[in-house]
């Protein structure tokens, strides 16, 4: 049996498009900030920070139309959701990333080469410190809005603005390290040292992106359901096995198999079950579907002879 989690809101709904939607116009407004501040100096630095807003606005695109794909229901086609697009929004946004840190190296090294040329430091400073400040506020709400409803997509994008942002910061410092010692080369350096970080942040949604697409077991949830089931279990005096969990997304997938004693009425087992997938919901910061499987506890091993489900409590 399944119990569906609530449907969210109309107001739920459009808090995280509303926020996709400013990521995106914000996103295109910093672009523009940075490709002039990199046509008033000249530098490798602001060159590596306007190029990790390319990066930014094409993820921000894709991360946009995977949220709309996301969110619509199931179809005869995808019988569980869309929901497993978000990992691979992350996975997409964070190997841009890694194509712009590695842009940016080779471009950083010929700057040191050939040696740098640079002019109007000072206001392509304050023009990246700007953009800087407005993507560390954005990318905080962003991650707000991810984390509260669900969203991976969401708190994915707002990773990306938040390193953006230490971006900017990094590449201030290093203009601000140029301006007061002169030495030029300061600025291709800084922007190394910027690109060796975001391919480290970007190295790190891939990893997350993998790992929902293997269904890699979370195990603060793990321990979270399995000590929900062993206390409402205890109490009720009946047992569970076969607990496996995955997430989706934007949803929680759980399942178990509960085990009642051989003459327990049909009705009672039901509405125990109905208690423990409600709770399951409640407890979770995120969507959840829950499937619980009813069957008698004397003779459930010679059910599952195979030892499958046994495997897995152990």
């Amino acid at each position: 049996m399944m119990a569906a989690a609530d449907i969210p809101n109309a107001q739920e709904s459009r808090a995280p498009q509303l926020a996709m939607r400013v990521s995106l116009a914000v996103g295109f407004l910093m672009l523009g900030t940075k490709v002039l501040a990199y046509g008033m100096t000249g530098s490798a630095a602001i060159l590596s920070d306007a190029a990790e807003s390319v990066v930014h606005v094409v993820a921000v695109s894709f991360a946009a139309y995977s949220l709309w794909l996301s969110r619509k229901p199931p179809d005869p086609s995808h019988l569980y959701g869309h929901d497993k697009v978000a990992f691979f929004s992350a996975g997409f946004e964070g190997a841009m990333i890694v194509l712009a840190a590695l842009y940016i190296v080779y471009e950083s090294i010929q700057r040191l080469i050939a040696g740098p040329k640079l002019e109007n430091l000072g206001a392509g400073a304050l023009l990246v410190l700007v953009a800087g400040l407005i993507n560390g506020a954005l990318g905080g709400y962003l991650v707000w809005v991810g984390k509260k409803h669900g969203s991976l997509i969401l708190e994915a994008d707002g990773r990306h603005v938040l390193t953006d942002c230490l971006t900017s910061l990094g590449v201030v410092v290093g203009l601000g390290l140029t301006i007061l010692t002169g030495w030029l080369r300061f600025d291709p350096m800084v922007a190394i040292l910027v690109a060796l970080d975001i391919l480290w942040m970007g190295s790190k949604l891939i990893r997350q992106s993998i790992g929902g697409l293997m269904d890699e077991v979370d195990p603060a949830a793990q321990a979270r359901i399995r000590r929900l089931l062993v206390e409402m279990t205890s109490q009720a005096g009946v047992k569970f096995h076969g607990l496996r969990h995955r997430n989706a997304g934007n949803t929680n997938w759980v399942e178990f198999h509960l085990l009642f004693p051989k003459n327990t009425s049909l009705e009672s087992a039901h509405s125990l079950a109905t208690k423990i997938e409600e709770r399951i919901q409640q407890d979770s910061t995120m969507r959840t579907e829950v499937i619980s499987h009813l069957e008698p506890l004397e003779d459930h091993r010679e059910i599952h002879r195979r030892g499958h489900f046994e495997k897995l409590d152990e």
